[in-house]
């Protein structure tokens, strides 16, 4: 019995012995402490919680456009431009999105805004004018005037002559088949065109809703210098701009199609290089 006691006594004087040491508490631990039970708590300023579940307080504000109900008119409009970059557009049709950018398209309208046709209240006086000046026998003035013309046929027509001096068409068109061919009738017949953003700051031009194209056939004096400037310049980035005509759209593929491609690729190189090294 006493030689069980004895080691007994052995095993746990042998356990203590070799017990881990407890991790003594660092100073900055004990400032930490000392610093925090010193504390007094204020009593104007008690900390309230927020309880966000049900029924308590009013859930914080959140980006919900994921879980939006959009109208149909906005999805079919984002699908059609996801559509228009993953399928490869033809040069005639991508060449559409080659839009002036916006201190061209400023220059541009703000010339053209001087040509804007005469409103129907103006045509009204203008007339009445003319026709109290032919009651009196006197001889009116009849001035050619000066605007711009609207409307694909007749703008069509002004090109097949040669009358069109500027041809602007709106890159929004739709559906697209009605104006494709216009640009190359433009190349053929030598008359500087472009493209530009949208079809509603065309209409508004011509005092319409929207207009798929305008063409100016004259120009005053004051304004030709600025005009040929213009003129000069379109010329250069579509009439004489053949990679306009080479260059095809689309083609690019989504997010996870691209991370995919670039495992492939990491994947390929890797077995490549394993096979030199041996």
């Amino acid at each position: 019995m006493n030689i069980y006691y004895s080691y007994l006594y052995i095993y746990f004087f042998n356990l203590k012995r070799y017990q881990m040491p407890k991790a003594a508490k660092t100073s900055k631990a004990k400032k930490i402490q000392k610093r925090v039970a010193d504390r007094k708590k204020n009593p104007l300023f008690v900390k309230d919680a927020k309880n966000f579940r049900i029924g308590n307080d009013v859930q914080p504000k959140r980006d919900l456009s994921r879980y939006v109900r959009w109208p149909r008119y906005i999805l079919l409009h984002r699908q059609k431009k996801i559509l228009l970059q993953r399928i490869k557009v033809p040069a005639a049709i991508h060449q559409f999105s080659k839009t002036l950018d916006k201190n061209q398209s400023s220059k541009v309208l703000g010339l053209l805004k001087k040509y804007s046709p005469e409103t129907k209240t103006e045509k009204k006086q203008r007339l009445t004018k003319l026709a109290e000046q032919k009651a009196q026998a006197q001889k009116g003035e009849s001035k050619k005037v000066q605007v711009l013309k609207f409307g694909l046929n007749h703008v069509t027509t002004l090109v097949e002559t040669k009358k069109a001096k500027l041809v602007l068409i709106a890159y929004d068109v739709d559906p697209i088949e009605l104006v494709v061919w216009l640009p190359q009738l433009c190349r053929r017949q030598e008359v500087p065109f472009c493209f530009i953003k949208n079809k509603a700051r065309l209409g508004a031009l011509v005092h319409q809703k929207t207009a798929t194209c305008v063409a100016l056939t004259d120009v005053r004096k004051e304004d030709q210098a600025e005009f040929d400037n213009l003129a000069r310049d379109l010329r250069q980035h579509y009439n004489e701009n053949h990679e306009l005509l080479r260059t095809i759209g689309g083609g690019q593929v989504g997010i996870k199609s691209r991370h995919q491609q670039e495992a492939i690729k990491k994947a390929f190189e890797l077995e490549e290089l394993k096979k030199t090294s041996q």
